[in-house]
């Protein structure tokens, strides 16, 4: 995680270009650490979430996702993104896939350049939705458009997420984390404890559905990791073929 600040905004960049910023825990780690390090800071009012490169996350790196010496892993992460106090503003760059896409719910804000597009791929790998997108997203979207997106595993243009409500506008490419940084700037530009307050006041109502779902979430999540869905999504990926589903329930 690459961190720079600015004016009261600090600006987290996801840096794995080469692997298009895909999870490891040593990178669900990193974030945790760098969101919790950012509302320590006093000098932090504001936080931007990016990617380098051409990608925002592709998700999960299933290459890389046992760790011997995890300490926060996937869900520790997303409950210290619940916890944390001050905005939060989500900067899709690129693709965004699985987590690349749900963790869109999990902001104050979120902004997807032009050429970005969204895909929350569980369904076609025999799993289920995580990051609290199954309360976040109805939330944000409607029930039957989060329903289509979190089911269907297609993908969504930017334009198309903006239109549903999952993210609050679309930036030109060019100059895109820029812009994005402008408007955090303009949050960092009042006082901190009012933009704590209000926040505090908005997840009020939520925060604790949140936490369920996500519970709720990784407990399906486990129940489906390694079923008869799941390995033959697995298998096809790694024979580069259409999986087939037709025989199973």
């Amino acid at each position: 995680i690459l961190a720079n600040d600015e004016g009261g905004v600090r600006t987290l960049t996801l840096n794995r270009p080469e692997k298009l910023n895909a999870f490891n825990d040593a990178q669900f780690d990193a974030l945790a650490e760098a969101i919790l390090e950012a509302g320590k800071d006093n000098t932090v009012k504001v936080v931007v979430l990016t990617g380098a490169g051409r990608a925002f996350s592709a998700g999960a790196d299933l290459t890389g996702r046992a760790g011997a010496n995890i300490k926060y892993g996937f869900p520790g992460c997303v409950d210290i993104i619940l916890d944390f106090e001050k905005p939060l503003l989500v900067a899709v760059n690129g693709l965004g896939v699985g987590i690349g896409a749900t963790i869109v719910g999990l902001a104050d804000s979120a902004f997807m350049a032009e050429g970005a597009r969204l895909r929350c791929p569980f369904s076609a790998l025999g799993l289920t939705a995580e990051a609290c997108s199954t309360y976040t997203f109805p939330l944000l979207m409607g029930r039957q458009k989060a329903s289509w997106f979190l089911l269907a595993a297609e993908w969504l243009s930017a334009q198309e997420c903006a239109d549903a409500g999952l993210v609050a506008a679309v930036l030109p490419d060019e100059g895109f984390l820029a812009a994005v940084q402008a408007k955090a700037a303009t949050l960092a530009a009042l006082p901190v404890s009012s933009l704590r307050q209000t926040k505090a006041l908005i997840m009020a109502p939520h925060r604790e559905q949140m936490r369920a779902a996500a519970k709720a979430e990784n407990e399906g999540l486990a129940s489906l990791r390694g079923g008869p869905a799941n390995v033959e999504a697995v298998t096809a990926f790694g024979e580069k073929r259409q999986p087939d589903f037709s025989n199973l329930s």
